[in-house]
């Protein structure tokens, strides 16, 4: 499975508030020598703060356990790479709270040999987890930039059943349809019907819903033959998915 790139416009990553944590050093040089002894230990550590908050697909832990979740940020925001909370990547964007990408990926429940649709790549992380556990996942990014950065990540680090593309993400993929799973990483104030078109039947979509500057429900959609049956799961605060 090789790895394409498309260009045209998407969906940006969300924005879930938090801190920086306890691990601040003086300089790069500094950083780069902790980081290089203890990104294991802290992606462990990572992984318990995820049970503890009741995360219990073994799948999702052993990949959020294993994704150096380190290489998907830019490295002066490297030390904090394994605390719960979202991360500026550039462009006003952010790599997602591991707790909800962790969250997200469990009630998706991913299965080896999955065909994924994520709009909203980012920096890449999240098209990384669902890789890790055997998908094949088509992402797509809206900024240029973002989308070329992370196909060089995941190139790099070997992740050859992602594709990525720059594009619209309320058009989703439709070359590549139906999909046996939907995830999205920005808001819509509605479901995007497009997206639906693109579900197999029996398939979901993880998707927050709702306003701009304003709590969204993250909601679970399954596709029933011309029906969908919508689960509210978390109120949650993403930034808008745009065209």
């Amino acid at each position: 499975m090789n790895r394409r790139q498309f260009f045209g416009g998407s969906a940006a990553l969300l924005a879930v508030g938090g801190i920086f944590g306890k691990y601040l050093f003086a300089d790069t040089a500094c950083s780069m020598e902790f980081m290089a002894q203890d990104f294991e230990k802290l992606r462990q550590e990572m992984v318990d703060v995820l049970k503890s908050r009741r995360i219990r697909s073994k799948a999702v832990l052993d990949a959020m356990s294993s994704v150096p979740r380190h290489m998907f940020v830019p490295q002066e925001m490297r030390p904090y790479a394994y605390q719960d909370s979202p991360l500026p990547i550039g462009l006003g964007q952010t790599i997602s709270q591991p707790y909800i990408v962790a969250f997200m990926t469990e009630s998706l429940e991913p299965k080896s040999g999955m065909k994924i649709l994520e709009i909203g790549a980012g920096s890449g992380y999240q098209a990384a987890v669902l890789a890790y556990m055997g998908c094949d996942v088509y992402t797509i990014e809206l900024l240029p930039e973002l989308a070329q950065r992370a196909e060089k990540t995941l190139d790099e680090l070997k992740f050859d059943n992602v594709t990525v593309r720059c594009g619209n993400g309320y058009l989703g993929w439709v070359e590549e349809a139906p999909f046996d799973a939907i995830m999205v990483t920005a808001a819509p104030e509605k479901i995007p019907e497009k997206l639906i078109e693109q579900l197999k039947d029996g398939g979901k979509m993880i998707i927050p819903v709702g306003p701009v500057n304003a709590l969204q429900s993250l909601k679970l959609i399954t596709k029933r033959g011309r029906r969908t049956v919508e689960r509210d799961l978390l109120p949650v605060r993403f930034v808008p998915m745009v065209e």
